[in-house]
């Protein structure tokens, strides 16, 4: 470019941003405050858009954001085993969330999520769900319970949950026939905490109906007795992402490995 045209350009460079971006002394100038910031910020543009082809191409294992949703018991297994692969590989981040179904169907259609567990199969077309793991449901009550007749549960009460009525059902509903719904029973409590719903159980509150994973989780098993009952019950687990979607790397990655250790 000629010298002519440089100046045409800077000019309208600076009618554009609004500010002076250098100082004229004769043919001399030298760059102002705002010149030099304009310089140094455009040349890290320049910068990065010079390997922005080579850096779109890259597709690390262990690089990279993984946002991931399940129910809570599941969750209990896996997420401290998702921590332990990060501490080796800090450029991966973990996002793990406990969430019902619906909410990981809602995150994974505005892609807010990149796979979830569910406990039943997706309905919508978006959303590609195949089994992947059963967990059996177990009813849990204080350790001093050994026997578990209708009379014994309907006198000690029920510690609820947010998946309590829908678990009870399945499984005290296989196993009892004076089963109807679970307000039959005494309400003796409810927490939302998956890591908290067997607290009031180990105190001798009540009883519960949980998923194994969140049975084994609990820090204090010698205050609960876990009872298997005649007719054993499984609650299926299937890992679900969004169809037609092209996975990167690092979650293929953590998907392989959920895979395993379910």
């Amino acid at each position: 470019m000629t010298q002519s045209g440089i100046s045409q350009h800077l000019r309208k460079l600076e009618e554009f941003l609004g500010v002076a971006l250098i100082q004229r002394q004769g043919r001399q100038f030298t760059p102002t405050e705002a010149g030099r910031k304009l310089y140094g910020e455009a040349h890290e543009i320049v910068e990065s858009l010079s390997t922005l082809s080579q850096r779109l191409g890259e597709d690390p294992v262990y690089e990279g954001l993984v946002r991931i949703l399940s129910p809570g018991s599941v969750g209990l297994k896996l997420y401290p085993r998702f921590l332990k692969i990060q501490q080796g590989h800090p450029k991966l981040i973990i996002d793990y969330r406990f969430a019902p179904n619906r909410d990981v169907e809602r995150s994974l259609l505005e892609y807010r999520c990149d796979m979830g567990l569910m406990t039943s199969p997706s309905a919508l077309d978006e959303i590609a769900s195949q089994p992947v793991a059963s967990e059996a449901l177990i009813l849990v009550t204080p350790v001093a319970i050994k026997n578990t007749d209708w009379s014994t549960l309907l006198k000690l009460g029920y510690v609820g949950h947010p998946d309590g009525a829908y678990h009870a059902s399945l499984l005290l509903g296989a196993n009892y026939l004076e089963f109807q719904h679970v307000d039959m029973f005494a309400l003796r409590g409810f927490s939302n905490q998956i890591s908290l719903i067997l607290e009031p159980v180990s105190l001798g509150l009540g009883f519960t109906v949980l998923p194994e994973h969140a049975v084994n989780a609990f820090d204090r098993p010698e205050l609960i007795r876990s009872h298997r009952l005649e007719t054993p019950v499984s609650e299926t687990l299937f890992l679900a992402t969004r169809r037609h979607r092209a996975l990167p790397a690092r979650v293929k990655n953590l998907i392989a490995m959920a895979r395993e250790w379910l």
